[in-house]
């Protein structure tokens, strides 16, 4: 079968990946820089085609409760947002969590705090991975670096967050929302029958018992023994997923004396940078974190033992940073270079700051 190869910006490629998908619902509403999703969704029509339910919500703490209702029958279901959206979002996040209900959320992130500024930004990592909302709790971040992973973390996300029962998070940068490549778009998946959601989702509230106890979906729990008992189950969960869901790429780190730490485009650039600096005899590495939760703490500290240095390199005033260091324990020194106001660095910004923070010329 030929390839499908259209060029596309980030968040449309997320759009037509969800349709492909299969999803049965989008609940969102507009902000810059993530808007596209939904206009795209709206160009789409998959109602007509796919039977997806496509709705702007009227503000996005209604799109978050409408994805835990959805979510809650079993049906794949997402939103979209953007920086200030999803920190309105983060209580019904909170109670999908507890509800160990799977969905998909995605963030196009801009710079903030407060409204900020509608320009890239990546401060919203501690948001994401340390969870963002109240109580004990994680869901799989996953930080796309290109639009083809904009479209394949869509199916990645949901696969994941059906596996676990628990909603999953795509983290990308208002640069790769915006920009424009060309992307191989996975093949049409037919949505699942109600049977199919009944196999795959024995726990899914129906609405119709039909002489069964009904399930019941909730997160609410007044016998604290009973509430240990749960939190200590979703502890075992993120505890499975941290031992089979870790992923990173590499790059250079064979030979490498000094490494380079950053996700999303950053990354990208930072391996502009790397280049430059090998053309010069420089052996740096690069590690790519894919899921930001659960971090590859063990392979940073892995690498840490060669390394004379380490460079976190992002957009914020230094987030990643602390779970790097908590890798490292500090055996190698680890700096910290970022922009905060929506401003990227080049390759030739990245390289001073290696060369100023620890080359130390």
């Amino acid at each position: 079968m030929k390839e499908e190869i259209t060029l596309m910006k980030g968040n449309e490629a997320i759009a037509h990946a969800a349709v492909r998908y299969g999803v049965d619902g989008y609940f969102g509403y507009p902000i810059t820089p993530q808007s596209e999703v939904l206009e795209t969704l709206e160009a789409l029509m998959p109602w007509e085609t796919t039977g997806m339910t496509v709705l702007q919500a009227e503000s996005e703490v209604a799109s978050i409760n409408m994805v835990y209702g959805g979510a809650a029958t079993g049906k794949a279901v997402m939103t979209s947002s953007s920086s200030p959206g999803i920190s309105l979002m983060q209580e019904g996040m909170s109670y999908i969590a507890a509800s160990e209900l799977p969905a998909l959320v995605v963030n196009v992130m801009r710079g903030g705090p407060g409204l900020g500024t509608i320009h890239p930004s990546q401060s919203d990592y501690f948001q994401a991975t340390k969870g963002g909302g109240h109580g004990d709790y994680h869901y799989i971040v996953l930080a796309p670096a290109t639009v083809q992973e904009m479209a394949d973390f869509v199916g990645l996300g949901f696969d994941l967050a059906f596996k676990y029962r628990t909603p999953a998070l795509l983290l990308a940068d208002g640069v790769v929302g915006q920009m424009m490549e060309k992307v191989v778009l996975p093949p049409q998946r037919p949505r699942r029958t109600e049977k199919e959601i009944r196999k795959q989702c024995p726990w899914a509230a129906s609405g119709d018992s039909r002489g069964r106890k009904p399930n019941i979906i909730t997160s609410l729990e007044l016998d604290s023994a009973q509430m240990e008992k749960n939190n200590e189950r979703f502890q075992q969960t993120y505890h499975l997923i941290e031992q089979n869901e870790v992923r990173y790429q590499e790059y250079y780190t064979d030979d490498c004396e000094y490494l380079f730490v950053a996700f999303g485009s950053i990354a990208r650039i930072c391996l502009k940078a790397i280049e430059d600096a090998r053309a010069a005899g420089l052996k740096i590495g690069l590690l790519r974190p894919i899921t930001l939760w659960p971090f590859p703490y063990g392979r940073i500290s892995e690498l840490a033992e060669k390394m004379k240095g380490i460079l976190v390199v992002e957009l914020n005033a230094g987030q990643m940073i602390e779970d790097v260091r908590l890798a490292v324990e500090g055996r190698v020194p680890v700096k910290h270079y970022g922009r905060m106001g929506g401003i990227v660095p080049n390759p030739g910004e990245i390289l001073e700051a290696f060369n100023s923070y620890i080359l130390k010329k």
